[in-house]
């Protein structure tokens, strides 16, 4: 293995240690999807589909799972799983990722066009920013979909602390610096992940992280910025004009799973089956105080979180 690939899989085993002393070995095999034995029926379960349904012709319709990390996009994952007619492409698929990234546009549109399966869900979050180029240019026969994630801003941030740590924070003093050659700390964001987040930022909002005092800032309060800039992309591309993406609600789902599925499943033309949210926990969202946060920053995320809302309650009604 040269040099640079021992050094990555250096950094993602200590990650992953680092992962696995804060939230649990149980944890991190069950968000990771690292038990070979789920994996392996599940894998079972997606070629004996194909078997037994010889008159699908080969060409799925894509399906594009975007938005930020800690919304809830495993738990969705891990429902459109239990479907085999789904072939599913987390981030750490090599047929179609390569270091969090996508695999060029032609090697996506080929995979998905062999593909026996009636959609190939994929899940480039890092690469949110380009949910109109994938939508427009994946150039399959079936025109592509994409299922933007987000969940309300204090649950995400304790979420993505607890997981990651100061990461969020760290990567935008980095970028506000136009530092984005080197990593910060073994547990911190790799350059490639600092260069792809300053990739996704809208010029509005990089000059909004760059006015901020980010050396005042907490690890909630840096999260919480990551999370406006990242959320605010859903219409700064205009995604919330478009019919082919649609919002969902990690605290709408956990508070009623069968009514936050079905909106997915009309939107994508799947039928509704409650094993899809048969994992899901339901549960009242939590009671915990809101996160004391710069009133500059609470004030810009209560307005976007709104607006999130509002748009997630109007995609769930058009899609019936």
């Amino acid at each position: 293995m040269p040099d640079g690939g021992v050094r990555r899989l250096r950094v993602r085993v200590a990650r992953h240690l680092g992962w696995a002393r804060r939230q649990g070995v149980g944890r991190l095999i069950e968000e990771d999807q690292l038990d070979p034995r789920e994996r392996r029926r599940l894998a079972a379960a997606r070629q004996a589909w194909v078997r037994d349904h010889p008159g699908v012709a080969p060409g799925a319709q894509a399906v594009f799972l975007v938005g930020v990390q800690r919304s809830g996009t495993n738990m969705l994952v891990r429902g459109f799983e239990t479907s085999p007619a789904f072939d599913v492409c987390n981030e750490n698929d090599r047929r179609a990722f390569e270091r969090f990234r996508l695999r060029p546009l032609p090697e996506i549109r080929a995979l998905v066009e062999r593909s026996g399966h009636r959609w190939m869900l994929f899940k480039p979050l890092a690469e949110s920013h380009r949910t109109v180029e994938l939508l427009e240019h994946l150039g399959t026969p079936t025109p592509p979909r994409a299922i933007w994630a987000y969940r309300e801003v204090d649950g995400r941030v304790r979420s993505a602390v607890a997981k990651f740590g100061p990461n969020n924070l760290l990567a935008l003093r980095a970028i506000a610096a136009g530092h984005t050659q080197r990593r910060i700390s073994v547990e911190g964001p790799s350059r490639e992940m600092i260069e792809l987040i300053r990739e996704g930022l809208s010029d509005e909002s990089l000059a909004w992280i760059r006015s901020l005092d980010l050396d005042a800032l907490d690890a909630e309060a840096g999260a919480a910025v990551f999370w406006c800039v990242r959320n605010a992309r859903y219409f700064e591309l205009g995604l919330h004009e478009r019919a082919d993406v649609i919002l969902s609600s990690y605290d709408r789902m956990i508070a009623d799973p069968d009514a936050a599925m079905r909106p997915l499943c009309a939107f994508l033309r799947v039928g509704f089956d409650p094993s899809l949210v048969a994992h899901v926990q339901r549960r009242a969202k939590p009671d915990a105080r809101p996160l004391t946060l710069p009133a500059a920053i609470r004030a810009r995320c209560d307005e976007l979180g709104e607006r999130l809302d509002r748009a997630e309650r109007e995609k769930a009604a058009a899609a019936g």
